[in-house]
């Protein structure tokens, strides 16, 4: 898989900006991902080496329209931990 396909979008949040003083980055990532493939996907796009992975299945949530009940689609969030002095620039505006 393409590392692009991978990690799909960074998720920007109050949570997630509280979160990037402890090292730690949230992305959105591909449903058939693991933390492995993560990994590799980080150090091949951002030049950064991450030291530990956190993967969350984030349910689809039920939503009502007018008169119809539909569904969100369920994501895969990571929560990926970067080592002592490396970081990610997407993240500071640049």
């Amino acid at each position: 898989m393409n590392p692009n396909d991978i990690i799909i979008k960074p998720i920007i949040s109050e949570k997630s900006t509280g979160l990037m003083e402890q090292q730690k980055y949230v992305f959105k990532v591909a449903k058939d991902a693991n933390k492995l493939i993560i990994m590799q996907a980080l150090k091949e796009l951002f030049n950064v080496t991450p030291e530990k992975v956190n993967i969350i299945n984030v349910r689809g949530k039920n939503r009502r329209l007018r008169y119809k009940v539909g569904k969100r689609t369920a994501w895969k969030k990571a929560i990926v931990t970067l080592s002592v002095g490396d970081k990610i620039e997407i993240f500071e505006g640049q």
